[in-house]
């Protein structure tokens, strides 16, 4: 039976437990990045997309933000990248009959695998009010309804516009432009549940909420420290240049709470020694960290940092980056003086030794990367700890030279663009000035909700629009049975999506549907085909074209939905060229040249090879735009979480046939899972603690204070080597457990590592 026909549910009879792998990709990853292509595309598409996917005249991939180098292969793309095309450029479509034939209420009960495997949306939907069913409805009538209910709201603020970080660059720009002329910051998106920490501890303390390397960078660095991250299956191509590192010399240390076959060992699948060898040792150290000890372990490298200074006076600082670029030194050296050693080790799990040795090759590494994703940013304490880490960079004068920095992996592909571009429900004034000069309106300056705030909202029935460009916000969010309930109580929900998930089955009174172009697809509007532009990781902004005619007549673009609703519901306010914006892309390109800074030249620059790099003070000439123009060392009380007894730290993450909330296969090759999902893996040494036992079925429980418990019910237990007294699950699923209230300080991130939970044993 094919996969399609296949409803797994939450339960998996099939559910296997193999062995957790120690090498990442090789010829394993070709054939499974091939054979579903092949299989759900043919030949001839699949060679015409795999050969323009991440090309200079191509596409940029949709499943991360990872750059391109400047040299490219002919298949310059990774095994989830090619899933993430198979996934959007499969000619499978969902039939018209689809919707009389599926109720709502049968469809909450399919998985997001299921959903996401019926094929491309290819009709606009309505759901009314009082029905159990969306029907077809053409363009012009649901543009009318979402004007409607628009227009006749008290107040602009009782409407939100959601971004997913696949939106590219124009998109982004017409869609804030939309919501600010409409009145409204109701800006929620992505990057509030990943990376907020760290734009809001960077612009804070460098001035710039963004990477400081450009990708030749890791080439050029001694040591590399890899930090709550999993590559071979977040942002896989990423491996290739760790290698590079690599073999230049560069040592590498993982710190992780888990090990991860990408770091321990990668077989390069465009070289012999990928094929046929036993491939390149990533990761010359690994340090496995408990969840939420990150800020321990970077303040007591700092403290032996400044010890050695202290030990060899002129030897270890860089003085003179210090003296001329940076405040607050004094006041951290006093702070850091009173770290106590025996809280560093409960906190992080590791010994002295490693913290010891960690230390030593930062000190004697003059070019060090820190890179680092979700594993830092979604704790209760990321904003400080990602201080920490830019203080420890500073100390030895590790941003603007070569091959040293401070390296943040974005997820989506245009998540940094997004923001960029004014998707922010927080944007600061000389944007908004900006926008006005530009377009003869005064945005509102009042600041937005972000998804927390949009959830919380919902709740208190602040909010009867929610509007999504993208994304699947009620499986993203944490939470989940909160959010659902939270957005079944909004007027109106809107998706603009090419596949359903969960957020087409969790609506409001009413909801619609609009399918829209993927990025595969040739986007053909009046004035010829247009192309689109995203930002990377490292600030580089290329174009994307699409490579394949679309998979159905009468799809519109995101450009096209957005300028076509504004049309409807703001007529000619303000004077807006709609019309225009949809036409010829380089008239929205135009209007951004004047708006946001380094694109002051965009049409020209978007249209070479390989696009262009955006300024970056601290990169590019060590400047530090924060309030006292100088690089803050920061003072930081060191925060970390405690396990009660008889309880566990969990983390959620991703499996590797998954991107975000797509869920691309049941399997997680790299960690012994097959047709499964429902597992959640635990170190054998506190199972023997908790007298539990490998492949015992429980109920997993999360604690928050004094609210009721949350449940994931019927887990399978995996026996793994996490670290002790910490835990783990997949994403989405266990969003359940994350409470709404708990947020990182300062960025209002959910913290969806450092969940406290019990297992309960289930009677069979």
């Amino acid at each position: 039976m094919h996969d399609r026909d296949v409803n797994p549910g939450t339960d998996y009879p099939d559910l296997q437990v193999g062995r957790n792998k120690d090498w990442a990709v090789g010829v394993p990853a070709i054939l499974h990045s091939m054979e579903p292509a092949i299989a759900e595309m043919g030949p001839l598409r699949t060679a015409k997309l795999m050969t323009a996917i991440n090309q200079k005249n191509g596409f940029d991939c949709m499943s991360c933000a990872w750059p391109d180098p400047g040299e490219r292969n002919l298949l310059e793309f990774c095994e989830n990248g090619a899933k993430a095309v198979t996934w959007e450029a499969t000619p499978v479509t969902v039939p018209t009959s689809f919707w009389a034939e599926n109720s709502l209420t049968s469809l909450l009960d399919k998985s997001e695998y299921w959903l996401g495997m019926q094929g491309r949306l290819v009709e606009p939907v309505y759901k009314q009010a009082g029905s159990d069913h969306y029907e077809p409805i053409g363009w012009d009538r649901a543009f009318t309804v979402i004007a409607d209910r628009l227009t006749s709201l008290d107040s602009p603020d009782r409407a939100a516009f959601y971004t997913s970080g696949r939106t590219a660059n124009e998109t982004a720009f017409v869609y804030q432009l939309f919501a600010r002329a409409f009145g409204t910051n109701n800006l929620p998106d992505c990057s509030n549940m990943c990376h907020e920490s760290t734009g809001t501890a960077l612009s804070e303390t460098i001035g710039i909420g963004k990477s400081t390397i450009a990708y030749d960078d890791f080439g050029k660095a001694e040591l590399i420290i890899v930090m709550g991250q999993n590559p071979g299956t977040n942002h896989p191509r990423m491996l290739t240049a760790l290698e590079e590192a690599k073999r230049n010399g560069a040592t590498i240390v993982a710190v992780n709470p888990l090990p991860e076959a990408g770091l321990i060992r990668y077989k390069n699948p465009q070289k012999a020694r990928g094929i046929i060898g036993k491939g390149t040792q990533i990761a010359d150290h690994f340090f496995q960290i408990r969840s939420g000890g990150d800020m321990a372990l970077l303040q007591a490298v700092s403290k032996r940092v400044l010890q050695a200074e202290d030990r060899a006076p002129g030897t270890v600082l860089d003085n003179e980056f210090l003296a001329e670029h940076t405040l607050g030194l004094e006041a951290f050296r006093e702070h850091i003086a009173a770290l106590d050693d025996a809280t560093v080790l409960e906190a992080t799990g590791l010994t002295l030794d490693q913290v010891d040795l960690l230390a030593d090759l930062y000190v004697r590494s003059d070019r060090t990367i820190i890179t680092w994703a979700m594993g830092l940013t979604q704790q209760k304490n990321a904003v400080a700890t990602l201080k920490e880490l830019i203080t420890l960079l500073l100390l030895r004068g590790n941003i603007g030279k070569p091959g040293a920095g401070a390296s943040p992996i974005r997820g989506h592909s245009n998540v940094q663009g997004d923001r960029t571009m004014g998707i922010w429900e927080r944007m600061p004034d000389s944007f908004l000035d900006a926008v006005q000069r530009e377009f003869g309106f005064d945005p509102p300056r009042t600041h937005g909700f972000d998804s927390l705030q949009t959830i919380t909202g919902l709740q208190r029935g602040e909010i009867d629009v929610f509007f999504a460009m993208g994304g699947n916000f009620v499986a993203a969010i944490s939470d989940t049975a909160a959010a659902e309930a939270a957005m079944r109580g909004a007027g109106l929900t809107v998706q603009v999506s090419t596949k359903l998930n969960r957020s087409h089955v969790v609506t409001g009174e009413e909801a619609l549907i609009l399918p829209t172009l993927g990025r595969t697809e040739v986007d053909l509007q009046k004035g010829g085909p247009q192309f689109l532009s995203v930002e990377d990781s490292v600030c580089a902004v290329h174009a994307t074209h699409g490579a394949v005619p679309p998979v159905a007549p009468g799809l519109l673009s995101e450009v096209a939905i957005v300028c076509r609703l504004a049309r409807a519901t703001l007529g000619d306010r303000y004077g807006i060229d709609w019309a225009g914006f949809e036409d010829e892309y380089d008239v929205i390109r135009d209007h951004i040249s004047r708006v946001v800074p380094g694109f002051e030249a965009f049409n020209a620059d978007v249209r070479r090879k390989g696009g262009f790099v955006l300024p970056n003070g601290p990169r590019d000439a060590r400047r530090f735009d924060t309030a006292t123009g100088k690089a803050m060392i920061t003072v930081n009380e060191l925060e970390h979480l405690e396990r009660p007894e008889g309880r566990l730290i969990l983390q959620t993450l991703r499996s590797h046939d998954q991107f975000n909330t797509t869920i691309y296969s049941l399997n997680d090759r790299y960690r012994g899972i097959t047709k499964g999902r429902d597992v959640i893996f635990v170190n054998p040494d506190d199972l023997a603690e908790l007298r539990l036992a490998d492949g015992q079925r429980v109920n997993v429980i999360s604690e928050w204070h004094d609210e009721p418990d949350r449940v994931l019910p019927n887990y399978r237990i995996v026996s793994y080597p996490t670290a002790r007294g910490c835990a783990a699950a997949y994403y989405p699923e266990a969003n359940v457990l994350v409470p709404l209230k708990s947020a990182a300080t300062g960025s209002n991130t959910p913290v969806s590592k450092a969940v406290i939970v019990r297992l309960e044993a289930v009677e069979q």
